[in-house]
């Protein structure tokens, strides 16, 4: 095999817009971390000017988004290096609520604590990004000329888990579940004839093939398998799998066997009770990293399961899976419009007259959202670090631009992730810091390539492709969605992204799921842009060039939503125990501390949408009235 250079790549070539604040972020992290690990009130000028000069619009921003450089290493040099944060400057600042995180919990903490409290109510939103949303990103390109919009990361509307309470803060926002799915084709890369395909790549498999209508979620052909580039034991593994019809557990009953599946992992159930070799457990592998971000082998059998991959006709049940129908509703820039239409009601100075039919279209003013005499403001690239309770509310000390700046408030919600708390907030009790410990954030990354034109896909009649050997496990087309105002027609060849989904492999010798998380993250924070950008562009030209596809020519921009502290910890059959109902320990980490309240995602222990919303209805309405915080 010959492998191509990185100007043969293209990987010289000018395609992305890389921010200032990207480069910067190293000399802020200097002034914070540099001598003894504390943070004074010395500030890179430049790095302030360069965030506020001119039109600042962060959803258009390329290369390294997400969790960005100059986002987490104030809080990493907190919780990594037990940094001090003494001496903040005074700001006089006073608000009935300080909320810390500007995603989907901390603004709808904001607009319930306006519903509870009132429309007077003065409210200070602190983020560490540089944009509001938090997993919510939205994703903007223009380098083809119109518009394209993708997924920076939270994206789908799971309307039928609704509670009262999530239904009733939709139909408070205009959201229309049932009008969004009647907008929408989309159906992650299952609509094109040879989709969903799999993409065996030469590195790994010695051969560059795409085998088309690959979906081991269904009976697989004979002929499909033989065209697997694996060994003929394995090939022949997998035929006798999908060809079985048996029940390898008759001799036991129906809690003998929930108890076995749930002790085993997935790839053992496999290996043990179907037969498959090795190298037909490797493509199984990477099967679960977007919609679970973990590694099949941290998954239980009945986890897996559960979860509509292949093993129940093992079990004596006929084949019975479809295809993928997740009837989610979608905006074409994922709950990030969700968030623009919160971010429009609390500040509508910034966004006026938006509604859920033109939200997507929308011009948000950054520069207003944080005016000093308005009721509801959102501070940017504001990093928290430290949170007390006083007699007459809270304390809040955060860093802006490598200033330590403090402020008061009535009140404070904590809305960012659980294992980041006990730094922020030290003198909570100890039992609850080791509960907000337990939950490891699990690692995951959305790239998001704007290609010129579809023809290669079209010419391979693919649409969405699995790549078992490669650093990401899934990509396919986005667009179908055409909801706020937005649209983006299936037929429409022009540019349009190519979202990359997955997550980051651990080591074979990370064990235990944290362990596997931990190490994920290692790895993700360590890759640069520029590895990212390699990958896409290996990627693309082996799978597409021999259709036609140039790399550099028809590859117009990459965004790498890393986000290494991604999906909310949900508790799992090989890891974790059943608790007792209120001993779980989201449920003691998110206890409400003198005129503190938690509120995100973890707290209820689920990575989705109306989690998160429930969440922040539960914390205002634990909050103390002023009277009862002392």
């Amino acid at each position: 095999m010959t492998r191509k250079t990185d100007k043969q790549l293209g990987m010289h070539r000018s395609i992305t817009r890389r921010d200032f604040v990207q480069g910067s972020s190293l000399a802020v992290l200097g002034a914070v971390t540099s001598g003894a690990a504390s943070v004074t009130a010395t500030a890179t000028a430049e790095a302030a000017s360069a965030l506020t000069a001119g039109s600042y619009y962060p959803p258009t921003k390329t290369g390294m988004r997400g969790s960005h450089n100059g986002a987490y290493e104030v809080a990493h040099a907190l919780a990594r290096q037990g940094a001090s944060f003494d001496n903040p400057e005074a700001t006089g600042e006073e608000y009935d609520l300080v909320v810390v995180g500007a995603g989907i919990s901390g603004l709808a903490a904001a607009h319930y604590y306006r519903e509870r409290f009132g429309d007077d109510t003065r409210i200070l939103l602190l983020d560490n990004h540089d944009d509001f949303g938090g997993h919510a990103k939205r994703n903007e390109f223009h380098q083809g000329g119109g518009m394209v919009l993708s997924l920076g990361g939270t994206h789908n509307l799971e309307w039928w888990q609704f509670s009262d309470d999530v239904k009733a803060f939709m139909k408070t926002f205009g959201v229309d579940v049932e009008a969004m799915r009647n907008n929408m084709d989309f159906s992650y890369g299952q609509d094109a004839p040879n989709s969903p395909a799999m993409w065996f790549d030469e590195s790994t498999y010695g051969v560059n093939r795409l085998v088309a209508n690959v979906d081991f979620n269904q009976q697989l052909s004979p002929e499909i398998i033989d065209q697997f580039p694996i060994s003929e034991a394995g090939r022949q593994s997998l035929k006798s799998f999908y060809g079985r019809r048996d029940n390898v557990f008759a001799d036991l009953s129906d809690d003998e066997t929930d108890e076995l599946l749930s002790s085993i992992s997935y790839p053992d159930f496999l290996r043990q009770y179907g037969g498959l070799t090795e190298d037909a457990l490797q493509l199984f592998d990477k099967k679960e990293h977007g919609a679970w971000g973990i590694e099949m082998r941290a998954l239980s059998a009945n986890d897996a399961l559960w979860d509509d991959n292949p093993g129940l006709h093992l079990m004596g049940e006929d084949w019975s899976y479809d295809g993928r129908d997740y009837p989610a509703a979608l905006w074409p820039d994922g709950n990030a419009s969700l968030v623009r239409l919160m971010v429009a009601r609390l500040l509508p100075h910034v966004a006026p007259n938006v509604t859920p039919d033109n939200v997507a279209l929308a011009a948000f003013n950054y520069a207003a959202l944080d005016e000093p005499e308005r009721a509801v403001r959102v501070r940017l690239n504001a990093t928290v670090v430290n949170t007390v309770n006083t007699e007459t509310g809270a304390r809040i000390t955060y860093v802006e631009n490598g200033k330590l700046k403090e402020i008061n408030a009535k009140h404070a919600v904590l809305a960012c992730y659980h294992s980041v708390i006990p730094h922020l907030c030290s003198s909570l009790p100890e039992p609850q810091k080791d509960a907000l410990k337990y939950q490891v954030k699990i690692p995951l990354i959305l790239t998001n390539v704007l290609i010129r034109n579809t023809d290669a896909l079209d010419k391979l009649g693919v649409d969405g492709i699995s790549c078992p050997g490669r650093l990401h496990a899934r990509l396919f087309l986005f667009k179908g969605i055409n909801n706020g105002g937005y649209e983006h027609p299936m037929e429409d060849s022009g540019p349009v992204s190519l979202v990359f989904w997955g997550a980051i492999s651990p080591p074979e010798d990370a064990v235990d799921l944290k362990s596997q998380l931990r190490a994920s993250r290692k790895k993700l924070l360590a890759m640069s842009f520029e590895d990212f950008e390699r990958e896409v562009r290996t990627v693309l030209d082996d799978l597409l060039g021999p259709a036609g596809f140039d790399v550099n020519e028809d590859l117009l921009a990459i965004t790498v939503n890393r986000w290494p502290h991604g999906y909310s910890y949900e508790y799992m059959d090989l890891w974790d125990p059943d608790w007792a109902e209120g001993e779980a320990p989201h449920e003691i980490a998110r206890q409400t501390f003198g005129a503190i309240a938690i509120a995100n995602s973890d707290a209820g222990a689920s990575a989705y949408t109306h989690v998160a919303i429930d969440e922040a209805y539960r914390a205002i309405g634990e909050l103390p009235h002023n009277s009862e915080t002392t």
